[in-house]
């Protein structure tokens, strides 16, 4: 360390004097001293102050350019060294010396620049005034076709400078992205995959560009599918398959890529490892499987690319993710039940699978999960039945094959997912008159959904239940329904769901008032007057932004309730008429026209 004191003292004046013989001497005795110990070396040459000197011999027709920059590239290994680096005005001689045609210069002066940035705002931030970016893409740009090992070396440091740069910077990587780096790196790939360090260099570029949304676009016009599924099929080291995947998940996001990755075979590739891996109990066994069944839903989420896969239902994938469902492997489970729920997104699908027996599949994996069952799996099972029953055909063969059964054994279920999704599927079912009165005389339901509409922390479990209490009643249109959710607690429920933000809902829940009102009218009394519901109705139609057809069967309603005396004298009290006769002149007719029923009958019965 003496000597390096000493060494440091002859750069300072020989800087000064640029004899080239002695400062190249002493820049490998630097050198040297970093390669045996870094830091503390480091750390003296930032005390001696030559980091200053340092930017005047940054000069292109210097031969000891390139040890000067090595030097820097070396020094910036350390966190504490890059902002000394940025203060001494390193950044802008470096940028210079990226239009050097030495080969050796470009190379070291990629590494300083990289080093600078890694981790550093400062070093960023000095890079990016400086220009830096655009150069280092243009020479990737031009250098990308030359295969020799010293270019690629240089093609690999430079993309590692760009990552340094722009790494976890979404604004950095934006302007990567518009600066067109994007078709660059697709093509570096291409031309150097068998150089293991590029090409492990250019998918954590591609890791990172891909999170930003505006990427996906320019990605999609790449051939980068084809490219990464060549890559694909090459590797059989785990951890290579799993820097693939990284880059492949936020990709296949995007609904154009998605279809081009399902062209290019990607969905053969993960059949293949789901195959190879299903009975290993290896960890990164275990992992690969996963990640290969997750991929492989996501895939089928792209409307195109899951239609392309169906092949009318008779497709291989089809058939390899149908025998994932019976299978022992819960991640398997999962990710077939989730394929299937991706599958059913059109009739023609839903109609298919249900004809070809995929609901007894379904049916018999949801009851594999009854006693302490996986809940993810119930809540994909649930999924793909909820889906199955949207096509009104399908509706009575599910019912007859025992859907509602095997659906209710998860009502005691304390897990919001499986009940949002149980609740779901039973509403989906319950069109048939028949099944919904079957349902709406199910004490343990009714009082279950009743609890669940008091679910103030899962709005969507709350929700559901709301809808369903009041699908059971506009369904089955049966007294003994209606007397079940009275007795149950459930009036004021509905009375609270007519004032949801969501008009749907407060048309469904008014409706449902209304068949109580002109069915059971004397069961409900007084659980109608306790909720406030004539006041609300007064509210719903004195307010100007309620829809028409709210107002509509508001007054529908207000005309069913006058059966009871003590509703009757509540309307009389607020002062209906002045609310409704304004409503006799609605712009919408069917509103117009049941405000003058309603006056006339709020006449007769003052």
């Amino acid at each position: 360390m003496d000597n390096l004191s000493d060494t440091l003292k002859k750069l300072k004046l020989t800087a000064v004097d640029r004899t080239e013989d002695s400062l190249e001497g002493c820049l490998d005795c630097l050198l040297q001293a970093l390669a045996q110990n870094n830091m503390e070396t480091s750390e003296k040459i930032q005390g001696s102050g030559i980091l200053q000197l340092f930017a005047s011999l940054l000069i292109p027709q210097s031969s000891c350019t390139a040890k000067v920059a090595n030097i820097i590239a070396e020094v910036a290994k350390n966190e504490f060294m890059r902002i000394p680096c940025v203060d001494a005005g390193l950044i802008s001689p470096l940028v210079q010396l990226l239009t050097s045609k030495d080969q050796e210069v470009l190379l070291q002066t990629g590494r300083a620049l990289g080093n600078i940035c890694y981790d550093s705002h400062e070093g960023r931030s000095a890079v990016d005034q400086a220009g830096g970016a655009q150069i280092v893409i243009d020479h990737l740009r031009s250098l990308c076709s030359i295969t020799d090992p010293a270019n690629e070396k240089l093609l690999t440091v430079f993309c590692g400078m760009l990552m340094n740069y722009s790494n976890e910077n979404d604004s950095l990587q934006a302007q990567l992205i518009n600066m067109g780096v994007i078709p660059t790196l697709v093509k570096l790939l291409g031309i150097h995959c068998q150089n293991a360090a590029l090409t492990e260099m250019c998918l954590v570029a591609f890791g990172n560009l891909a999170e930003l949304e505006s990427s996906k676009e320019q990605f999609a016009s790449t051939n980068i599918a084809e490219e990464l599924v060549r890559l694909f099929k090459k590797q059989i080291e785990h951890d290579k398959r799993e820097m693939i995947f990284e880059v492949l998940a936020p990709l296949a996001e995007n609904d154009a890529i998605k279809l081009q990755l399902v062209e290019a075979g990607l969905v053969e590739c993960l059949l293949e490892i789901v195959q190879q891996k299903v009975d290993s109990d290896k960890e990164d066994d275990i992992a690969e499987l996963k990640t290969a069944s997750d991929l492989m839903v996501l895939l089928l989420l792209g409307d195109e690319s899951m239609q392309k896969l169906f092949e009318g239902g008779k497709g291989n994938v089809f058939q390899r993710v149908l025998s994932w469902i019976p299978s022992n492997n819960h991640q398997l489970q999962l990710a077939g039940a989730l394929a299937i729920a991706n599958f059913a997104r059109n009739d023609g699908n839903c109609i298919h699978m249900v004809d070809n027996g995929i609901v007894e599949k379904l049916m018999d994996l949801l009851d594999r999960h009854v006693e302490d069952g996986n809940v993810t799996v119930q809540h994909a099972a649930l999924s793909a039945l909820r889906n199955l029953a949207i096509p009104v055909v399908n509706k009575a063969k599910m019912l007859s094959a025992g859907v509602t059964e095997a659906v209710l054994k998860f009502l005691k279920s304390e897990m919001p997912p499986v009940q949002f999704k149980l609740l779901g599927t039973l509403r989906m079912l319950i069109d048939a008159q028949e099944a919904a009165e079957q349902l709406g005389k199910n004490v343990k339901l009714v009082e279950r959904l009743v609890e669940w509409c008091e679910a103030k922390d899962h709005a969507g479990v709350m929700g559901e239940s709301n809808r369903l209490l009041s699908a059971l009643i506009r369904h089955s249109k049966s007294k003994d329904v209606i007397k079940t959710i009275v007795q149950s607690g459930g009036i004021k429920h509905l009375v609270t769901m007519a004032t949801s933000e969501h008009v749907i809902m407060q048309n469904e829940a008014l409706v449902a008032l209304a068949l109580i009102a002109a069915l059971e009218l004397g069961t409900a009394e007084k659980d109608l007057e306790s909720a406030k519901l004539v006041q609300i109705l007064h509210r719903l139609l004195a307010d100007e932004r309620s829809a028409p057809e709210i107002k509509y069967n508001s007054m529908v309603l207000i005309c069913a309730l006058m059966g009871s005396e003590s509703l009757h004298k509540e309307v009389q009290d607020l002062a209906f008429l002045d609310v409704v006769s304004k409503l006799c002149s609605h712009e919408n007719k069917s509103v117009a026209q049941q405000a003058s029923l309603t006056e006339q009958r709020l006449t007769v019965d003052s």
